[in-house]
């Protein structure tokens, strides 16, 4: 047996373009949606309870949010989520 006998074993693979431009337009939204409210980053991490690094990867578009952090940045810019992630 591998060395997963317990977990689900997770085999990397290269994601398709488009998921990387929907990332990044996404991390626009939400920092432009941010500015337009006033809040630094800072405040919205203070708010949310998201690990700075975390949010500053969500903004920049280099990593994939958890859904429970989109709904916190949602409820913290004022917007529902389904307008933060169309």
């Amino acid at each position: 047996m591998g060395s997963c006998r317990s977990q689900r074993c997770r085999v990397p693979h290269e994601q398709p373009p488009w998921i990387h431009d929907q990332r990044r337009r996404l991390g626009r939204r939400i920092r432009d949606l941010r500015i337009q409210r006033g809040h630094t980053q800072e405040v919205v991490v203070e708010m949310t309870h998201i690990d700075r690094r975390t949010y500053q990867r969500i903004e920049s578009g280099e990593s994939d949010p958890r859904y429970g952090d989109l709904l916190r940045i949602a409820e913290v810019l004022r917007v529902p989520l389904a307008d933060l992630v169309r």
